[in-house]
């Protein structure tokens, strides 16, 4: 089911394969791992030096793409983002990959501000540098959050097995997939991308049964769950979810932008979630502001970009399928009410008041002549001009 909503190619001669994971995280180590042994297959066959993989994405990747790269020795070159565009540069991107690069990994919606990256501009990108050179650099499509949100609202939009180099893409069913948590998915385009060497095959439970993962005993309670929301929902149930989430996202960005207070940094196009920060910053922070809405019961995460862009602070709201409009209405009201306390005290921004310069230590004559001069205002203001 998954396959045929990420298009895919499915026949007899081409069959997609997938796996369920513990979350992203696994199925992005799995994917990886999977892109390391082909290139290093390939290299063995060429006759070519295998010990040195790299990988490239933006700066603005989840910390599991960095913990893949450091659990399996593989070389990490970061797209670093800038001010204004917080998400990996396909053409800065394409410019890093060399005969080293085991895949570019692109992500459809960033954790940051929810936006997509530009997967088609990748794809057109990559594929003029692999005809020129000769290589066939992949792309993986870490999309965890936007998976379960793209085919249902923006159907037309190129980012998944119809681009060809698109080899293997994940997604989370415990976010938008509508599953607790515990549950993500790993599909590859086709069994030649999953080398057969990674598989295991068991026999020991009646039948044999293929495995690949990082992973070991662990329920099906959330794989059942996944498949009960997909014949539940269906296309259309999904899709009306997803536009309901998309629209209270509206309703909550138009409410912030309507206290004038924030600028508005997440896009409109992308995961349903509201990215803003501060426009005066003089007096109070975004950090204030998250401490300050947990006294009304909201945990809004308040964090800074990722580098070049680590002055750049903000908060971020994700608005799920039990978010309502009434309660985006509402933190709006909570937000306003925590400007306004904070409007109301000292600011922890501004600097500390310098010291009052010590006053320069008297005489004793200057001190005689000050006590003098005070008893004769004294005695001249007790004195009268009538008779006794």
């Amino acid at each position: 089911m998954i396959a045929h909503l990420f298009h895919a190619p499915l026949g007899e001669s081409e069959t997609a394969v997938g796996v369920g994971t513990v979350g992203s995280s696994e199925a992005i180590m799995l994917a990886g791992l999977a892109f390391k042994r082909r290139w290093q297959n390939k290299r063995k066959a060429e006759g070519k030096p295998f010990d040195k993989p790299n990988i490239v994405t933006g700066a603005n990747v989840q910390v599991c793409w960095e913990k893949f790269a450091r659990y399996f020795e593989v070389e990490l070159r970061e797209v670093k983002l800038r001010d204004g565009y917080y998400v990996m540069d396909p053409e800065k991107a394409v410019e890093m990959v060399d005969e080293n690069t085991i895949c570019v990994a692109a992500i459809l919606g960033s954790t940051l501000n929810g936006e997509f990256e530009d997967v088609k501009l990748l794809n057109d990108l990559l594929d003029n540098k692999n005809r020129g050179t000769g290589w066939e650099t992949p792309i993986h499509v870490d999309a965890a959050s936007g998976g379960f949100i793209a085919p249902f609202l923006y159907p037309e939009l190129e980012w998944d097995f119809r681009l060809p180099w698109v080899k293997s893409i994940n997604v989370s069913g415990h976010k938008y997939g509508l599953v607790y948590a515990g549950i993500g998915w790993c599909i590859w385009r086709n069994k030649e991308d999953l080398p057969e060497e990674l598989i295991f095959h068991i026999n020991y439970l009646g039948a044999d049964q293929p495995t690949f993962t990082l992973n070991f005993s662990k329920g099906s309670s959330q794989v059942i769950a996944q498949y009960y929301q997909l014949i539940r929902h269906g296309f259309e149930g999904y899709r009306n979810i997803m536009e309901n989430c998309h629209e209270n996202a509206m309703v909550l960005k138009v409410g912030l932008e309507q206290t004038g207070r924030f600028n508005i940094v997440s896009k409109d196009d992308g995961v349903p979630l509201v990215a803003f920060s501060l426009k005066d910053r003089s007096r109070h922070d975004e950090l204030e502001i998250s401490d300050m809405l947990r006294r009304f019961g909201w945990i809004v995460p308040a964090y800074t970009m990722p580098p070049d862009a680590q002055h750049v602070t903000v908060l971020r709201v994700v608005i799920r399928e039990e978010f309502s409009r009434t309660l985006a209405e509402r933190l709006v009201l909570d937000i306003e009410k925590v400007m306004y306390q904070l409007d109301a005290l000292p600011s922890k921004l501004a600097p500390p008041p310098l010291p009052a310069p010590l006053a320069k230590k008297k005489s004793e004559l200057e001190t005689q002549r000050s006590v003098t001069e005070a008893w004769k205002k004294f005695v001249l203001a007790k004195k009268t001009n009538g008779v006794c």
